[in-house]
Parts: structure tokens; sequence; C-alpha cells
């Protein structure tokens, strides 16, 4: 034999039922910080900020990679011979 049972009931009076706790206000509080982060990131987001920040990693960027290439480069061409 199988039974449907429906309960028709908010998730507070659910919570409230089983003896949960109440979060509401852990909620705001998240909910809030969340906001305030996102607001304080936001202007991380604007193209002058976006532009300092890659423009900086871009040179070092780049005068790193000149000097692999370059340390590469001498050692293969500074006398190993060992491969053909």
């Amino acid at each position: 034999m199988k039974m449907t049972i429906e309960i028709d009931c908010t998730p507070v009076e659910a919570r409230t039922f089983l003896g949960l706790p109440d979060v509401s206000t852990l909620n705001d509080h998240l909910v809030n910080e969340m906001k305030t982060r996102l607001d304080s990131n936001m202007a991380a987001l604007a193209p002058d900020e976006l532009m300092k920040n890659w423009m900086a990693f871009g040179t070092n960027a780049q005068e790193q990679f000149r000097k692999l290439m370059t340390a590469a480069a001498s050692n293969t061409m500074g006398g190993d011979t060992t491969r053909k």
C-alpha cells in the first residue's frame, strides 16, 4: 500500500515544526556582508583600474619571459652537443 501526504506550509512553519533554528538574522547578515564586499570589489572592475593592473602584470611578465627565453637560448647555443 502506498500513501501520499501533502502538507501545505511555509518554510518558516516547516522549520518551526521540525524544531530547526531560525536562521533569518544570520541570513540577513550574510547577504548584507556579500553586498558590501561586492560593492567594494566593483571598484576594481573599473576600466582604468583594470588597465592599471593588467599593465603592471604585463610588463613584469614580459620581462620574465624575455629572461627565460634568453637563458634557454644561451644554454642551447652554449655547447650542449649531446642532443642532435
